[in-house]
């Protein structure tokens, strides 16, 4: 997909999937203003450190090579290469805690993999407590463009977040989202869970699944997630030469546990898989 493509596609969502989301920090600086707790070192050079060539251009973006190798967020079996080169006008900055320290991320969508149908975009955490130092990156494409969701992060504790990614694309008709609930422990990142959704809009109805966070502090050392998608139809206005659908709306929910025999989040049902399986059936 062309940057421009990208950049449309950046704008319709902020809306809709709430990019923005200000008062949850997410911000988009250019990559040569300088950190606000260090104003000799730049988002450039944090960015360097994943893509060590990257450098400004003449058109606003900036452009490099290869990143440094990196695992993808669902394991060794997903994802593709990255792409050879890459240009952007900025990434998204956003800041977390973990272990009760402040981490700071940044998320770069490098463009379509050249063997994958997927993107490939960077997830990247890095400590700013002295000298700037990455301490963790990995790709969290699912599909051909990435941002973080709405609401962007979770709060998992006192001094604990999740982070919350997204990949998407369209067609004329149908919508495709991959959303990763992602947590960081001793500062590697660590999938909690991937979750599939489909929007389709056709004459005779429009269909939506929009996702729903909420943590209770019930369960330790983290939070208990419950995480809704609301799958909801609404019939056409026009006659579309076929049995008018009806209005419908219904809540799939899971919630997720810590656990500490095996020191990750543990799903309470297959519930989103089984969404998953029934919306491929429609594709």
């Amino acid at each position: 997909m062309n940057l421009l493509l990208r950049f449309v596609l950046f704008c319709l969502l902020l809306p809709c999937l709430g990019a923005t989301a200000g008062a949850q920090g997410v911000s988009f600086p250019d990559l040569g203003t300088a950190l606000p707790s260090h104003q000799d070192v730049t988002y450039l050079d944090l960015a360097r450190m994943v893509i060590p060539d990257l450098k400004a251009g003449t058109d606003g973006f900036y452009g490099g090579t290869l990143p440094i190798v990196m695992r993808h967020i669902e394991g060794p079996d997903s994802g593709g290469s990255p792409p050879p080169t890459s240009s952007f006008p900025n990434a998204a900055v956003l800041d977390i805690k973990t272990g009760g320290k402040d981490r700071l991320t940044m998320l770069f969508d490098l463009g379509d993999s050249p063997d994958s149908a997927e993107g490939f975009a960077v997830l990247a955490l890095y400590d700013l407590s002295g000298k700037p130092k990455l301490l963790d990156a990995v790709n969290v494409a699912v599909d051909r463009s990435s941002y973080f969701r709405e609401p962007n992060r979770l709060s998992l504790g006192a001094g604990d977040d999740a982070v919350v990614t997204m990949s998407t694309h369209f067609n004329s008709n149908q919508g495709y989202v991959g959303t990763a609930l992602i947590m960081v422990r001793d500062d590697r990142f660590q999938l909690i869970d991937m979750i599939y959704t489909f929007d389709e809009n056709v004459c005779a109805y429009r269909r939506t699944q929009n996702l729903a966070f909420q943590t209770s502090g019930d369960n330790q050392p983290y939070a208990a997630i419950k995480v809704t998608v609301t799958d909801a139809t609404v019939p056409g206005e026009e006659d579309c030469g076929e049995a008018r659908s009806e209005a419908s709306s219904h809540d799939i929910s899971v919630t997720y546990r810590w656990d500490k025999v095996v020191s990750r989040y543990v799903k309470g049902s297959d519930a989103f898989e089984r969404l998953s399986a029934e919306n491929a059936k429609r594709f």
